[in-house]
């Protein structure tokens, strides 16, 4: 009989409600993460979904069938339905009938094995998917080449056909690494808990089931540290893709300040250096660099020149397309991807599991903010009036002139001033997406501008002094979404964004959630009311609400500064 003070509902569409204030909460939400997927977190009650991919992710880390049906009959408050338990055996049996296997005689090529008959004849009446049964070397198996062993997975995953890619990896030339006991200015050092059990998830003692997957946990919770615990784990040569220069100067301090590694082992491979090292920390954007669309990508090379252990794609969730097709090809490495949201508004996502691999660790931000390791945010969306002299401009415009004018709206540098006022004590981030704003509020509030064209080192010295505390305040645009580490900036205040995007404001929010001294932290949206640019808050903040955040809602207006007290 099902025991009613469990936490769990499972409901017959799939979706899984647990209460949070349940003495077997952090029981079974640990549980529910290696096979349903979170899709919001508020205060009382988190919501997951068991998919196809979901259960997929499960078998792809080892799970079988009966640890899952086994985990709801467990831990539900009442009888799970029938066609719940009977639908994911379904599913999940679909899993591990095709096979990747290693080709012991030749090792530029694979096994496709397909184990069921019926299965086969499917697979050779497709097209798409024909292309790749060829070669027929056996009863039920085919050479595939090791070049399409990511593309094929890919096609297999389009028609419904998960692929259990169980070949191994390619050897890696062997790298001494370990992690220190104290970091470099000898202060202790050790991986915090959820920081190991993601690290081990990930990497599952070496097996084949480990070495590829996605670790997906809120900015600021330490995902660097995880990536350079996996490379110890490894002992390999690892190359690590990252979103800009600062973000790989930030790696690189990372490693030196948290492992045995000597600096000249280090490599960095940008537009201002080309260093390749056993260990080598590059951006998305030279990877991807050619002079023309019909170029070809002259830095690719960097993947296949060396015999790396371990790729990590750092904010995995922004992977361009073109890294979406080399990564197809280098399916015998090792690959780890770190992201705050696996969101994707072209739909990705499943490209990110087939290419990189399963999500195999995710937490949700209200549970790490409870026990300390990011700071508590508050949330305001501030909503001011169009100024008079632009409505007949923004009633006639179109719709993306309309979002240009309320998102400028003057106005908000008035709200900027009281904000600015009331936080006078704190470092303050201010962030939008419109230059030309910027350039006017750095000129207004006498701050350090920080855009696309700004020489890295002078993007590196403004953050330096800003870490240091000799900037108090740095107006930044969307460069600053990513990567960056400013540990004790307190306030964010959001000009204007990019159109509608959740997956924006979850990383806008996540420059401001490193712990520290008082663990507060403000986050503040400028929206202009009535407006279409009122519409796009709405959704991007989406995301966090399902988190678990609120957004306080002030009303200000000229002649009366309503801004909220802290």
């Amino acid at each position: 009989m099902p025991d009613t003070s469990n936490p769990l509902i499972v409901q017959s569409d799939f979706s899984l409600l647990l209460e949070v204030h349940n003495d077997k909460f952090e029981i079974v939400r640990n549980e529910l993460t290696k096979f349903a997927e979170l899709v919001k977190s508020p205060e009382h009650i988190h919501t997951y979904k068991i998919s196809t991919l979901s259960l997929w992710n499960a078998a792809a880390m080892g799970l079988d069938v009966k640890y899952i049906t086994d985990s709801l009959i467990n831990y539900s408050k009442f009888d799970v339905p029938n066609n719940v338990l009977e639908e994911i055996r379904a599913i999940f049996g679909r899993f591990g009938v095709v096979e990747i296997l290693k080709y012991e005689a030749d090792n530029t090529k694979l096994i496709l094995f397909i184990k069921e008959k019926n299965l086969e004849i499917e697979i050779l009446s497709i097209p798409k998917l024909k292309k790749y049964v060829t070669h027929k070397i056996s009863e039920q198996r085919y050479l595939i080449p090791l070049l399409l062993r990511g593309e094929l997975k890919v096609d297999f995953f389009n028609f419904n056909i998960p692929v259990n890619d169980i070949a191994g990896y390619a050897k890696s030339k062997f790298l001494d690494i370990n992690l220190k006991t104290e970091t470099s200015a000898r202060v202790p050092f050790k991986l915090r808990d959820y920081q190991t059990m993601a690290s081990e998830a990930f990497y599952q003692a070496g097996s084949n089931f480990g070495g590829h997957g996605t670790i997906v946990l809120p900015c600021g919770s330490g995902k660097t540290i995880i990536g350079i615990d996996v490379i110890t784990k490894v002992k390999g040569y690892a190359l690590i893709l990252t979103t800009s220069v600062a973000a790989v100067h930030q790696w690189i301090r990372e490693i030196l300040d948290k492992t045995d590694i000597s600096p000249d082992m280090i490599g960095e491979y940008t537009g201002d250096k080309k260093e390749i090292k056993p260990i080598t920390v590059c951006t998305y954007q030279i990877l991807i660099y050619r002079k023309t669309k019909e170029s070809d990508f002259p830095h690719f090379g960097i993947f296949l020149s060396q015999e790396w252990g371990l790729i990590i794609y750092d904010e995995a969730h922004l992977l361009p397309a073109p890294i979406f097709k080399i990564t197809s090809e280098l399916q015998s490495v090792r690959r780890l991807g770190l992201t705050a949201t696996l969101i994707r508004e072209d739909g990705h996502e499943k490209d990110v599991f087939c290419l990189i691999g399963p999500k195999k660790y995710d937490t949700p931000w209200k549970v790490l903010e409870k026990q300390g390791w990011i700071a508590e945010a508050k949330c305001y969306e501030i909503k001011l009036p169009l100024q008079e002299d632009l409505v007949m401009d923004y009633l006639a415009a179109d719709q993306k002139a309309k979002f240009a004018i309320a998102a400028t709206n003057p106005l908000k540098i008035d709200v900027l001033s009281d904000i600015l006022l009331r936080h006078r004590n704190s470092l303050i981030l201010v962030i939008g997406q419109f230059i030309d704003q910027l350039e006017l509020v750095a000129k207004i509030i006498k701050a350090p501008l920080i855009i696309g064209k700004t020489p890295n080192l002078k993007r590196e010295d403004l953050y330096r002094r800003f870490r240091a505390g000799e900037l108090r305040i740095l107006v930044v645009s969307k460069v600053a979404n990513f990567s960056i580490d400013l540990p004790d900036a307190a306030v964010l205040i959001q000009l204007s964004g990019t159109y509608g995007s959740r997956q924006e404001e979850a990383q806008r929010l996540g420059r401001i959630l490193r712990p520290k001294k008082n663990n507060n932290s403000y986050f503040y949206t400028l929206t202009t009311q009535d407006s279409i640019e009122e519409q796009y808050a709405h959704n991007r903040q989406r995301f966090l609400t399902e988190q678990g955040y609120s957004y306080e809602i002030d009303y200000w207006k000229k002649e009366e500064l309503i801004c909220r007290k802290n």
